[in-house]
């Protein structure tokens, strides 16, 4: 699978596990975000599984569709080509209708909704020239109703039927479009809302309680189904919502 792969909020979580997945089989990948430490700190982590010029950072505000572009520019620049886009960047806000304000609501649709479309946009010239795919990651928040999480649960709803209002235009074009549910991941995000609970075990049980499986799931298994979407395994699956929540949704 020698491919070049973009992956925007790829410096941890869920996009980092995705890139070790897709660097393991022999593909280049572009981390993006907006941190240079952070995209230095996972490259770091990826030396075991990339070759010289392999792996790449590059720093970009996707909330801005100006930057979403260069982004995607500076991609093409740097690799010569684009195969594979995960949209994996994503920010999170628990917090009552009533008290939200302006400001969250930018932060949260910004990069959740405006980001994904932006950075998408950008890469479908090239991907329609490779043939290629695209893997947005929404949320099981994106497919039900969750406790004081309205805009959250909007943008991550608008990922889905983005991604499959997408599917449709680009099958004429052999682009496949996807997105992965998942439920709550042990991601250095989930990780610091636990930890600022009161009691962060009790905290972890109680988040571990509602789902059937018993337990949340780890970046790898959400990873594993980004990569799997990618692949030419998937080569019929396009449009499709794949939950990865130990049968939250079910």
């Amino acid at each position: 699978m020698e491919r070049v792969v973009l992956l925007t909020g790829g410096t941890s979580g869920i996009g980092l596990a995705a890139a070790r997945l897709f660097l393991g089989a022999g593909c280049s990948v572009a981390l993006a975000g907006r941190s240079a430490q952070r995209g230095a700190a996972a490259l770091a982590s990826l030396a075991d599984l990339a070759e010289e010029g392999k792996a790449a950072f590059f720093a970009a505000d996707i909330r801005q569709p100006a930057e979403a572009k260069r982004l995607v520019s500076e991609v093409l620049t740097h690799f010569g080509r684009l195969d594979v886009l995960v949209n994996a960047a994503g920010v999170y806000l628990e917090r009552s209708l009533e008290d939200m304000t302006q400001e969250d609501y930018s932060r949260i649709m910004d990069t959740n909704v405006k980001g994904t479309f932006f950075v998408t946009q950008a890469a479908l010239a090239p991907l329609r020239e490779s043939l290629g795919s695209i893997v947005n990651i929404s949320s099981d928040a994106g497919l039900k109703g969750n406790f004081l999480c309205t805009l959250y649960c909007a943008s991550k709803g608008a990922v889905v039927l983005f991604t499959k209002s997408l599917a449709l235009e680009m099958a004429p074009f052999g682009v496949r479009v996807n997105c992965v549910c998942p439920g709550d991941i042990a991601t250095p995000l989930t990780e610091a809302q636990l930890a600022a609970a009161p009691d962060p075990e009790a905290a972890r049980r109680e988040m571990a309680g509602v789902y059937p499986l018993g337990r949340i799931g780890t970046p790898e298994e959400a990873a594993s189904v980004i990569f799997f979407l990618a692949s030419d395994k998937a080569a019929f699956v396009t449009g499709a919502a794949w939950s990865v929540d130990g049968g939250l949704t079910s």
